[in-house]
């Protein structure tokens, strides 16, 4: 049986669906990019779907395709208790509209996506490093990100037994 927000998706925006996948109940769709915030703010205003909860916003890179990043968003619904996920197609360089006008936690995701991936979000209200250091080079979860490795502290005395207090 085809899901109330699967139907009202197709009815409104079938030209903006481009991949959906429905499996135990999460729908996952493949959106335009540039119909982005119009699902978003249908999806949160219609009082049938009532998605006001934006619980995850992330990144994947996918380093060979054209389009190289897809941005995730995980949507829930509070009253109804469903989930949707939409995902948008990004290539290198190419910006994401921002959605904290819709919800004010895509402030601190987009901020991590920014930091991680590189992806810029337009009209983001203070795009900045959240986790790595304001003048730390790269973004280190892109799949062409270099491998390095730092001797951790606690490893520097590995062959010497711990000392015990009494």
């Amino acid at each position: 049986m085809e899901s109330i927000t699967l139907r009202k998706l197709k009815e409104n925006f079938a030209s903006s669906i481009l991949e959906m996948v429905e499996y135990k109940g999460q729908l996952s769709l493949t959106i335009k990019k540039e119909d982005l915030l119009l699902i978003c703010r249908y999806l949160k205003d219609d009082p049938e779907l009532q998605y006001n909860f934006l619980s995850d916003l992330c990144g994947v890179d996918y380093p060979k395709r054209e389009k190289r990043f897809d941005i995730v968003n995980n949507l829930y619904s509070l009253p109804f208790k469903w989930r949707v996920r939409l995902k948008i197609r990004v290539a290198e360089g190419e910006s994401v509209p921002s959605l904290t006008p819709i919800w004010h936690t895509a402030n601190w995701h987009e901020r991590e996506v920014y930091d991680m991936f590189g992806v810029k979000f337009d009209n983001h209200p203070d795009l900045q490093r959240i986790l790595m250091p304001d003048d730390w080079v790269g973004h280190p979860l892109r799949k062409d990100y270099p491998l390095m490795f730092e001797e951790v502290a606690f490893t520097h005395n590995k062959d010497k037994p711990p000392k015990i207090i009494k």
